[in-house]
């Protein structure tokens, strides 16, 4: 898990990735003189998905777009003038609060003399980023920082020369475990007028594991599409077991797909099986 620690240890880690050096390096620099300023700049109109689906191995990137307004005083063309979304969960300037950043800097450009239109990405990759704990609500903030010619690897680089801000409660998203469910539907064919059974099995992703594991006391809808249609009808409710594991009936009326649905939590998406078809005779 990335994590902020100090406003120094952002300046230097921001200058190393810029250099294409290690965080862990920069988190060293000696350079020490005076403390970033408080860069006058401000964020808004932040935008990012709704919800955030991660599994257990491919990092999974979003984009988040924003606002940026800037003073006179802020040169956001320099070569050395970064920004960047991230996501937090928890307090926003607490220094346990986890963070989610991207691999790159956002793109910015221009849009008047003092607003430019921004847009990043979030990557996240959940073996090294997430506990199953933080699954859920995230919100979104921003940084920006201007190194104005200083170099934070140079022992002589003056950090009251280096303009830094960061905002959150920007947006707010959902970050969510994945969830799988199976559905097998028989007997087949089958009479009409008797009965079929629909058996399956409900997991999501438990980042710490990287495995699916059972997702347990869980209301699993069993669902029916007749032939030729493209809707589903909801035929009952039923909740799966300590095993993940999910049973329920209906009747044979017509030729068509079974399947198992789940409307997912907060801190897990929502999921449909794949229809089994059934042929009534």
């Amino acid at each position: 898990m990335r994590t902020r620690a100090t406003v120094a240890a952002v300046v230097g880690a921001l200058a190393f990735s810029a250099l294409g050096m290690p965080a862990a390096q920069a988190a060293g620099s000696t350079a020490t003189s005076g403390e970033p300023y408080t860069l006058n700049v401000s964020f808004s109109n932040s935008k990012v998905a709704k919800s955030i689906k991660v599994g257990i191995g491919a990092k999974v990137s979003t984009a988040v777009s924003f606002t940026l307004t800037h003073g006179s005083d802020v040169d956001i063309t320099a070569e050395d003038f970064f920004a960047e979304p991230f996501l937090y969960r928890g307090t926003f300037g607490d220094d346990d609060t986890p963070q989610l950043f991207g691999d790159d800097f956002a793109t910015c450009k221009v849009a008047t003399s003092t607003t430019a239109n921004c847009k990043g990405t979030i990557a996240i990759h959940p073996g090294d980023d997430l506990l199953n704990s933080q699954a859920g609500t995230w919100k979104a903030g921003a940084d920006a920082i201007a190194f104005n010619g200083q170099d934070p690897s140079d022992d002589t680089s003056d950090y009251s020369k280096i303009g830094y801000k960061e905002q959150g409660g920007l947006a707010s998203t959902l970050v969510q475990r994945i969830s799988k469910l199976t559905v097998n539907a028989g007997p087949e064919p089958v009479t009409k007028g008797r009965t079929v059974t629909a058996t399956g099995r409900l997991t999501r992703a438990d980042w710490q594991s990287h495995s699916y594991k059972a997702f347990a006391k869980q209301p699993v809808k069993l669902q029916f599409r007749k032939a030729g249609t493209s809707t589903y009808t909801t035929v009952r409710t039923v909740y799966s077991d300590a095993s993940g594991n999910v049973k329920a009936t209906g009747t044979a009326k017509y030729d068509g797909y079974w399947r198992f649905g789940y409307a997912g939590v907060s801190t897990t998406a929502p999921v449909n099986a794949t229809g089994d078809y059934v042929d009534v005779k």
